[in-house]
Protein backbone atom coordinates (compact mmCIF):
# COMPACT_ATOMS: atom_id res chain seq x y z
CA UNK A 1 0.00 0.00 0.00
CA UNK A 2 1.07 3.58 -0.61
CA UNK A 3 0.77 6.51 1.76
CA UNK A 4 -2.79 7.43 2.58
CA UNK A 5 -4.39 10.22 0.57
CA UNK A 6 -6.07 12.97 2.52
CA UNK A 7 -9.78 13.38 1.96
CA UNK A 8 -11.95 16.36 2.87
CA UNK A 9 -13.44 16.13 6.35
CA UNK A 10 -17.06 16.39 5.30
CA UNK A 11 -20.15 14.58 6.51
CA UNK A 12 -21.18 11.77 4.16
CA UNK A 13 -23.59 8.88 4.31
CA UNK A 14 -22.07 5.65 5.64
CA UNK A 15 -21.34 3.13 2.88
CA UNK A 16 -20.39 -0.07 4.66
CA UNK A 17 -18.98 -2.90 2.58
CA UNK A 18 -21.19 -5.80 3.62
CA UNK A 19 -20.76 -8.72 1.20
CA UNK A 20 -18.46 -9.91 -1.59
CA UNK A 21 -19.79 -12.48 -4.07
CA UNK A 22 -17.32 -15.19 -5.06
CA UNK A 23 -17.93 -17.45 -8.09
CA UNK A 24 -17.92 -21.20 -7.47
CA UNK A 25 -18.90 -24.29 -9.45
CA UNK A 26 -20.15 -26.56 -6.67
CA UNK A 27 -22.12 -24.98 -3.84
CA UNK A 28 -21.96 -27.86 -1.38
CA UNK A 29 -18.23 -28.35 -1.89
CA UNK A 30 -17.58 -24.65 -1.26
CA UNK A 31 -19.83 -24.77 1.78
CA UNK A 32 -17.84 -27.66 3.26
CA UNK A 33 -14.58 -25.83 2.62
CA UNK A 34 -15.51 -22.54 4.28
CA UNK A 35 -17.28 -24.31 7.13
CA UNK A 36 -14.09 -26.31 7.67
CA UNK A 37 -12.14 -23.06 7.99
CA UNK A 38 -14.26 -22.18 10.99
CA UNK A 39 -16.11 -19.35 9.27
CA UNK A 40 -19.60 -18.61 10.58
CA UNK A 41 -22.46 -19.87 8.43
CA UNK A 42 -25.06 -17.08 8.38
CA UNK A 43 -27.50 -18.28 5.74
CA UNK A 44 -28.25 -20.97 3.20
CA UNK A 45 -31.53 -20.63 1.37
CA UNK A 46 -32.83 -21.46 -2.07
CA UNK A 47 -35.70 -20.41 -4.30
CA UNK A 48 -36.51 -23.25 -6.65
CA UNK A 49 -33.69 -24.84 -8.62
CA UNK A 50 -32.24 -21.65 -10.11
CA UNK A 51 -31.31 -19.59 -7.06
CA UNK A 52 -29.40 -20.40 -3.88
CA UNK A 53 -27.32 -18.15 -1.66
CA UNK A 54 -24.90 -19.19 1.07
CA UNK A 55 -23.34 -16.59 3.36
CA UNK A 56 -20.22 -17.08 5.49
CA UNK A 57 -18.40 -14.56 7.67
CA UNK A 58 -14.70 -14.95 8.58
CA UNK A 59 -13.92 -14.77 12.32
CA UNK A 60 -13.78 -11.14 13.48
CA UNK A 61 -14.78 -9.75 10.09
CA UNK A 62 -17.47 -7.08 9.60
CA UNK A 63 -17.91 -8.24 5.97
CA UNK A 64 -19.15 -11.55 4.59
CA UNK A 65 -19.02 -13.63 1.42
CA UNK A 66 -21.83 -14.94 -0.75
CA UNK A 67 -21.71 -17.85 -3.15
CA UNK A 68 -24.34 -20.08 -4.63
CA UNK A 69 -26.49 -20.48 -7.73
CA UNK A 70 -27.77 -17.63 -9.87
CA UNK A 71 -25.64 -14.98 -8.15
CA UNK A 72 -22.96 -14.09 -10.68
CA UNK A 73 -21.94 -14.71 -14.28
CA UNK A 74 -18.24 -14.62 -13.39
CA UNK A 75 -16.23 -17.76 -14.11
CA UNK A 76 -15.77 -20.06 -11.10
CA UNK A 77 -12.44 -19.43 -9.42
CA UNK A 78 -11.89 -16.04 -11.06
CA UNK A 79 -11.89 -14.02 -7.82
CA UNK A 80 -8.41 -13.09 -6.61
CA UNK A 81 -6.73 -10.72 -4.21
CA UNK A 82 -9.33 -11.24 -1.49
CA UNK A 83 -7.56 -9.80 1.54
CA UNK A 84 -7.84 -11.23 5.04
CA UNK A 85 -6.11 -8.89 7.47
CA UNK A 86 -4.57 -10.58 10.52
CA UNK A 87 -2.66 -9.31 13.54
CA UNK A 88 -0.32 -12.33 13.66
CA UNK A 89 0.24 -14.00 10.32
CA UNK A 90 2.10 -17.01 11.72
CA UNK A 91 -0.75 -17.85 14.10
CA UNK A 92 -3.38 -17.32 11.39
CA UNK A 93 -1.48 -19.44 8.87
CA UNK A 94 -1.03 -22.30 11.34
CA UNK A 95 -4.72 -22.28 12.22
CA UNK A 96 -5.82 -22.33 8.57
CA UNK A 97 -3.44 -25.20 7.80
CA UNK A 98 -4.81 -27.06 10.80
CA UNK A 99 -8.27 -26.65 9.30
CA UNK A 100 -7.25 -28.08 5.95
CA UNK A 101 -6.30 -25.05 3.86
CA UNK A 102 -3.21 -25.29 1.65
CA UNK A 103 -1.54 -22.05 2.72
CA UNK A 104 1.65 -20.84 1.06
CA UNK A 105 4.83 -19.98 2.90
CA UNK A 106 4.97 -16.50 4.40
CA UNK A 107 6.74 -13.85 2.36
CA UNK A 108 7.47 -10.18 2.91
CA UNK A 109 8.51 -7.15 0.91
CA UNK A 110 11.31 -4.89 2.11
CA UNK A 111 9.57 -1.92 0.52
CA UNK A 112 7.07 -0.85 -2.16
CA UNK A 113 7.93 -2.41 -5.51
CA UNK A 114 10.57 -4.67 -3.98
CA UNK A 115 10.60 -8.41 -4.84
CA UNK A 116 9.20 -10.76 -2.18
CA UNK A 117 11.54 -12.33 0.36
CA UNK A 118 10.91 -15.57 2.24
CA UNK A 119 9.61 -15.26 5.80
CA UNK A 120 7.74 -12.67 7.83
CA UNK A 121 9.08 -9.13 7.88
CA UNK A 122 11.77 -9.23 10.61
CA UNK A 123 10.56 -5.91 12.07
CA UNK A 124 6.90 -6.96 11.80
CA UNK A 125 6.05 -3.80 9.92
CA UNK A 126 2.44 -3.48 8.85
CA UNK A 127 1.36 -4.32 5.29
CA UNK A 128 4.66 -6.13 4.55
CA UNK A 129 3.99 -9.83 5.29
CA UNK A 130 1.75 -12.12 3.24
CA UNK A 131 0.61 -15.69 2.70
CA UNK A 132 -1.99 -17.05 0.30
CA UNK A 133 -4.43 -19.91 -0.20
CA UNK A 134 -7.28 -20.80 -2.53
CA UNK A 135 -10.67 -22.42 -2.20
CA UNK A 136 -11.50 -25.60 -4.19
CA UNK A 137 -12.44 -23.52 -7.26
CA UNK A 138 -9.26 -21.46 -7.17
CA UNK A 139 -10.60 -18.21 -5.74
CA UNK A 140 -7.53 -16.63 -4.19
CA UNK A 141 -7.25 -15.37 -0.63
CA UNK A 142 -4.36 -13.30 0.68
CA UNK A 143 -3.39 -13.03 4.34
CA UNK A 144 -1.82 -9.69 5.22
CA UNK A 145 -0.34 -8.86 8.61
CA UNK A 146 -1.37 -5.45 9.92
CA UNK A 147 -0.29 -4.32 13.38
CA UNK A 148 -0.50 -0.55 12.88
CA UNK A 149 -2.76 1.31 10.48
CA UNK A 150 -1.59 4.03 8.11
CA UNK A 151 -2.64 7.56 9.10
CA UNK A 152 -6.07 8.35 7.72
CA UNK A 153 -6.92 4.68 7.21
CA UNK A 154 -9.30 4.56 10.15
CA UNK A 155 -11.60 6.96 11.99
CA UNK A 156 -9.30 8.46 14.62
CA UNK A 157 -12.23 9.04 16.95
CA UNK A 158 -13.10 5.35 17.19
CA UNK A 159 -11.07 2.45 18.60
CA UNK A 160 -12.55 -0.95 17.88
CA UNK A 161 -11.54 -4.61 17.96
CA UNK A 162 -13.36 -7.33 16.08
CA UNK A 163 -12.14 -10.25 18.19
CA UNK A 164 -10.51 -11.09 21.50
CA UNK A 165 -7.49 -12.40 19.56
CA UNK A 166 -6.95 -9.03 17.92
CA UNK A 167 -7.26 -7.21 21.25
CA UNK A 168 -4.86 -9.64 22.94
CA UNK A 169 -2.25 -9.11 20.21
CA UNK A 170 -2.54 -5.35 20.65
CA UNK A 171 -2.17 -5.66 24.43
CA UNK A 172 0.99 -7.74 23.95
CA UNK A 173 2.49 -5.03 21.71
CA UNK A 174 1.53 -2.39 24.27
CA UNK A 175 3.11 -4.46 27.07
CA UNK A 176 6.35 -4.82 25.13
CA UNK A 177 6.48 -1.11 24.32
CA UNK A 178 5.68 -0.22 27.94
CA UNK A 179 8.53 -2.41 29.12
CA UNK A 180 10.90 -0.30 27.00
CA UNK A 181 9.26 2.83 28.39
CA UNK A 182 9.98 1.72 31.96
CA UNK A 183 13.61 1.00 31.06
CA UNK A 184 13.96 4.56 29.73
CA UNK A 185 12.50 5.96 32.95
CA UNK A 186 14.98 4.19 35.19
CA UNK A 187 13.24 0.85 35.58
CA UNK A 188 10.69 2.17 38.05
CA UNK A 189 7.22 0.63 38.13
CA UNK A 190 4.78 2.86 36.31
CA UNK A 191 1.65 3.13 38.44
CA UNK A 192 -0.15 4.83 35.56
CA UNK A 193 0.45 1.92 33.19
CA UNK A 194 -3.30 1.55 32.37
CA UNK A 195 -3.35 5.12 31.03
CA UNK A 196 -0.15 4.46 29.06
CA UNK A 197 -1.58 1.26 27.58
CA UNK A 198 -4.82 3.00 26.64
CA UNK A 199 -2.96 5.85 24.95
CA UNK A 200 -0.74 3.40 23.07
CA UNK A 201 -3.68 1.34 21.80
CA UNK A 202 -5.71 4.34 20.66
CA UNK A 203 -2.73 6.02 18.98
CA UNK A 204 -1.63 2.80 17.24
CA UNK A 205 -5.04 2.11 15.76
CA UNK A 206 -5.37 5.72 14.58
CA UNK A 207 -1.93 5.62 12.94
CA UNK A 208 -0.63 8.45 15.15
CA UNK A 209 2.79 8.75 16.86
CA UNK A 210 3.09 6.24 19.69
CA UNK A 211 3.92 7.25 23.28
CA UNK A 212 7.55 6.90 24.25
Amino acid sequence: MTNATKTPNVQTADLKLEVIVIPISNVDRAKRFYDGLGWRLDADFAVGDTFRVVQFTPPGSPSSIHFGTGLTSAAPGSASGLYLVVSDIEVARAELIGRGADVSEIIHRAGPGQPPVSGRDPERRSYRSYASFSDPDGNGWLLQEVTERLPGRVDTNITTFTSSTELAATLRRAASAHGEHEKRTGGRHDENWPDWYADYIVQEQAGKPLPS
